[in-house]
C-alpha cells in the first residue's frame, strides 16, 4: 500500500509498491488472457486482444480498486493525499496491481488466478457485449486518465415533453469543456459528447497515449 510519495517522507523505512505493481501487471495479463482464451473459444486473436485491453487498462482497474476500497488503505505522502491521490485512477490502478502481486507472492499462482477471476471475470463477460461497437465513453475515460490523470465529468440537460424529450450533454476533462452532444436519451447524448471530446483529445494527446490507443483512435 506504500506509494512512492509516502516513501519519500519515510526514508529507509519502506519500499514503494512499484515492484509489486510490476509483478501484478504481469500476473493480471496472464490471467485475463487465459480467461478470455478459455471462456470465448470462438473469438479471433484480434478480438481477444481487444477484450483484454477493455478490462486491463488504468480506468477499468481504478474502478475495480474503488469497488475494493483500496484507496482508503493507501499510504500517501501529505501532498499527494491533499491533492486527492486516493481517488486518482493512475494511483488506484497501480495499487490494484500491487495487491495482486502481493497475493501472488504470498499465496501462489492459484490464489492470484482466483482473485482476478472473482473481481474481473464479470467485467470481462460484460466487455464482450461491447466489442462490436465503438464505445466513445470508455475510450474518452481511458484518454482522460492517460493524458490528465482524471476522469471525464458529464453535465446533462433536457428539454421537451416526455414523449419527445431531447437531451444535451457537455463533457469536461480536467475542468475544461471538450465536447457536447445531443440525443433522444441521456446515454446517446453522452456518447455523442464523448465522441467529439475523443476527436479533440486525440489532437493534443502525447505520442505514447496515441500509440497505445491507436486501434481505437483509428475508428474516429
Amino acid at each position: 500500500m506504500a506509494h512512492r510519495s509516502w516513501c519519500a517522507e519515510v526514508v529507509g523505512e519502506e519500499q514503494s509498491n512499484e515492484r509489486l505493481e510490476f509483478l501484478g501487471d504481469a500476473v493480471l495479463g496472464w490471467v485475463v488472457a487465459d480467461l478470455a482464451y478459455r471462456q470465448f473459444p470462438d473469438l479471433a486473436e484480434g478480438k481477444l486482444t481487444d477484450l483484454r485491453k477493455s478490462v486491463v487498462n488504468a480506468s477499468a482497474l481504478a474502478e475495480v480498486a474503488l469497488d475494493l476500497d483500496i484507496g482508503s488503505c493507501l499510504l500517501l505522502g501529505r501532498g499527494e493525499s491533499a491533492a486527492g491521490g486516493r481517488s486518482k485512477p493512475s494511483i488506484l490502478s497501480d495499487a490494484f496491481e500491487a495487491v495482486l502481486g502481493a497475493i501472488y507472492l504470498d499465496a501462489g499462482a492459484a490464489a492470484g488466478y482466483e482473485f482476478v477471476e472473482r473481481v474481473i471475470g464479470e467485467r470481462l463477460r460484460h466487455a464482450l457485449t461491447q466489442l462490436d461497437r465503438l464505445d466513445y465513453k470508455t475510450l474518452l475515460q481511458e484518454l482522460a486518465v492517460r493524458q490528465f490523470d482524471t476522469a471525464p465529468v458529464y453535465i446533462l440537460s433536457e428539454e421537451g415533453p416526455d414523449h419527445v424529450k431531447s437531451f444535451t450533454a457537455i463533457v469536461l476533462v480536467a475542468g475544461t469543456v471538450w465536447g457536447n452532444g445531443q440525443g433522444r436519451s441521456k446515454k446517446l447524448a453522452e456518447q455523442a459528447a464523448a465522441g467529439v471530446a475523443c476527436a479533440r483529445l486525440r489532437e493534443v494527446a502525447s505520442p505514447a497515449v496515441v500509440a497505445e490507443l491507436a486501434d481505437h483512435l483509428a475508428d474516429l
